[in-house]
């Protein structure tokens, strides 16, 4: 019995780390992963957040200050769409009001018409706002990174993972998407059966 599998024992009669995700040993894992996610992205926003707000007085969400960064990637204008598909979103009302924002604080610039043709590229001021910012992640995150032993051995091995979780999470979606089947509409007040279950 390895290491890793008593450690899981031991978990287990120490804490409930079982829930109605989370079953059996493979799905107590993807849970914990799934949890770690949640949590990583929402510290990710708020690091982002206070990391702009030392270069600059403006207020940005997590994803519109990707979706800046993003549109610097390369110094080569991109339009929403290029945006949607590096993002990994399909949200474009929301990009295109990130979009109306970044535009209102200067940040980026549009150019070209119709819809195909418009793509955003960063302002002189948002190039010294994205430049700054890169100093300030080098010296608070990147610097904290290299501290943790083997951490950044360990980066890329993380980084592959994700995109191959991403993968399936895309394919397990299209699945989910192709086989919905029809349910009834509920009343108003009840089940939509009245006997309480879906």
């Amino acid at each position: 019995m390895n290491e890793r599998r008593k450690s899981l024992e031991t978990q287990a009669e120490l804490l409930d780390r079982g829930w109605h995700l989370a079953r059996t040993p493979l799905e107590i894992d993807v849970t914990e992963v799934e949890y770690a996610l949640m949590r990583s992205y929402e510290a990710f926003g708020h690091w982002q957040a206070e990391c702009l707000a030392t270069v600059i007085e403006f207020s940005a969400s997590g994803p519109e200050n990707a979706l800046l960064h993003i549109i610097r990637m390369n110094d080569r204008p991109k339009s929403v769409r290029d945006l949607a598909q590096m993002t990994n979103r399909d949200d474009i009302p929301n990009i295109q009001y990130s979009l109306r924002k970044l535009l209102k604080g200067g940040l980026i610039t549009r150019t070209g018409s119709g819809r195909s043709g418009v793509t955003y590229e960063v302002t002189p001021l948002g190039h010294r706002v994205t430049e700054r910012y890169a100093d300030i992640r080098s010296v608070l995150l990147i610097d904290a990174v290299t501290r943790i032993p083997e951490m950044a051995d360990k980066l890329e091995d993380v980084a592959r993972m994700l995109e191959l979780m991403t993968g399936i999470y895309e394919q397990a979606a299209r699945a989910a998407a192709t086989h919905r089947r029809r349910h009834p509409r509920p009343e108003p007040g009840g089940d939509a059966d009245g006997s309480g279950k879906l």
